[in-house]
């Protein structure tokens, strides 16, 4: 696979076809007009957000610049769709230097690691996406580039085979990861500074979709970012493809301003209600709550119920439901909370799971 095909492989086949199809899903799909490049900001000022972490990173990008040296390596964790690729370009830009993207599963042998650093020009940004599944060959090849800034090249096979030590100029790796626990330990302390994403609340998520919707070129009426923020799941990717979705009804039905009572219906035509939950959501928690009396309720039987395979359930559905106080994991099994009987328009019958902390 060619160096420059890295940044648009797949990261992750065993549920990229059924996070794909969701309109909720932090993974991007398709072919938009306007692409991503173009509503992300290209300076540390213009990224909404994140004010914490923002002015550990200016401090970290300032003290580089001063010192006149490529900065410590950066670790940047989080859920998807929050912002972490972003600011790595944010971070090439700032400094003035180039930018190479590739992502673990991309790089298959430690000789594909090897050609990429081996290439890299003094000062240069290597953003490595998904760094928590790079091979472990590769890892051990990273750790020494990191930290000493050489590879040592194997020529030759068998007993025969010599080790080439090359060294390289001062570069900085900016890795990416969804699962900061995943990475071991002498990976994760070569880098200097470690960023945490969280999600964002809804008034920065207005603010996030009112920058977009000018980038657009769409016009949203006073309160229709919050409608579009409150159904984003925390998640500026999910809050621009929404957003998206919403032109696209805007311009079907020749709409100058779009006002709240638009978006609501435009949504809804996708299946996506005022909490962000979408149709396979509802189906869990209609599952837990119809079939199983609210619950406790297995994984297998709870995916069983709703057509779909376990992991797709626990990976894509769980997280979410789980965090916005929908469902709770027992050791028993999952089971539908109050605030999920009252979203769906229900009361929880006499004993049904009444009293939650009998269940751990």
């Amino acid at each position: 696979m060619a160096v420059d095909d890295f940044d648009v492989f797949s990261a992750d086949n065993s549920n990229a076809n059924e996070e794909s199809l969701r309109m909720v899903s932090a993974n991007a799909v398709g072919n938009e007009p306007v692409s991503d490049e173009e509503l992300r900001p290209h300076i540390l000022e213009g990224f909404i957000g994140q004010p914490r972490l923002k002015a550990q990173l200016q401090l970290f990008l300032d003290a580089a610049r001063k010192r006149d040296v490529p900065p410590d390596h950066i670790l940047l964790a989080g859920p998807p769709g929050l912002g972490k690729t972003t600011l790595a370009m944010i971070v090439a830009n700032e400094l003035g230097v180039p930018i190479r993207v590739t992502s673990g599963p991309a790089i298959q042998h430690a000789g594909d690691l090897a050609s990429i650093l081996s290439s890299l020009d003094a000062g240069e940004v290597l953003f490595i996406d998904e760094i928590h599944r790079l091979p472990r060959a590769a890892e051990e090849l990273l750790y020494i580039a990191m930290e000493d800034f050489r590879v040592d090249v194997m020529v030759g096979k068998g007993p025969g085979a010599s080790s080439i030590p090359l060294t390289l100029p001062r570069f900085t790796v900016i890795g990416a990861t969804t699962r900061e626990g995943m990475l071991p330990s002498p990976l994760r302390a070569r880098f200097g500074f470690t960023a945490h994403l969280d999600f964002y609340p809804t008034e920065e998520l207005e603010k996030l979709i009112e920058r977009s919707a000018n980038v657009l070129g769409l016009e949203l009426d006073e309160g229709s970012a919050h409608q579009l923020a409150r159904r984003s799941r925390g998640t500026p990717r999910i809050a621009n493809r929404l957003l998206r979705r919403v032109r696209d009804w805007a311009i079907v039905h020749d709409l100058d301003i779009v006002e709240p009572d638009d978006v609501k219906e435009a949504l809804a035509l996708y299946q996506i209600d005022t909490e962000g939950l979408d149709r396979l959501d509802i189906a869990v928690l209609n599952a837990i709550i119809r079939n199983f009396n609210g619950g406790p309720v297995g994984l297998n039987n709870l995916s069983a119920m709703v057509g779909e395979e376990a992991e797709t359930v626990e990976t894509v559905c769980e997280p979410y439901l789980v965090r916005e106080g929908f469902m709770m994991r027992t050791p028993k099994g999952r089971v539908a909370t109050a605030k999920a009987w009252e979203h769906l328009g229900l009361e929880p019958p006499e004993g049904a799971a009444a009293d939650v902390s009998k269940l751990f």
